[in-house]
């Protein structure tokens, strides 16, 4: 008996679950083992971005080997319907002011505008007790971009 493939989900359809979600999952490999990790993110039509802390693990694989998958997915409480993407490319750190505060403003941004819990900002290196804008005036965060996307795949269940 052969197995069922999953369809392929064209590049229109991936672009609108990434547009649709908000969360994702950063694969590094700098490590013994992959590490993951759950990761807000901002897409601005071409670019996926990434607010990471300034500490932790991710940090030290980051420095080592910036190579990554990244993968978003959406699905239904039951499973009765899924779709997600995965790409693998690289994370490069924002270096340019102005394209950083644009990023915080986009992270301030989707963060209001999808009535997100404040408690999000702790993810984001911050008390949950601060303004909003703390994101957007204070660089308690990188800013990353994931970059030289060499492979995708994006999946559904009919």
């Amino acid at each position: 008996m052969k197995p069922v493939k999953i369809p392929r989900v064209p590049k229109k359809e991936y672009d609108d679950l990434i547009r649709r979600q908000y969360v994702s999952r950063i694969a590094f490999g700098a490590c013994d083992h992959p590490y993951v990790a759950p990761f807000l993110y901002v897409f601005d039509e071409k670019h996926l971005f990434f607010l990471p802390t300034r500490y932790g693990r991710k940090i030290e694989y980051f420095r080592t080997d910036p190579r990554v998958s990244v993968e978003i997915e959406e699905y239904a409480p039951d499973l009765s319907s899924f779709e997600f993407v995965s790409l693998q490319g690289v994370l490069r750190e924002v270096e340019d002011p102005a394209e950083r505060l644009r990023v915080r403003e986009k992270f301030a941004a989707m963060i209001s505008g999808r009535n997100l819990s404040p408690r999000v900002l702790t993810a984001l290196g911050h008390d949950a007790g601060d303004p909003l804008e703390a994101i957007v005036r204070e660089e308690r965060t990188l800013v990353w971009r994931l970059s030289d996307v060499r492979d995708i795949v994006a999946l559904r269940n009919g």
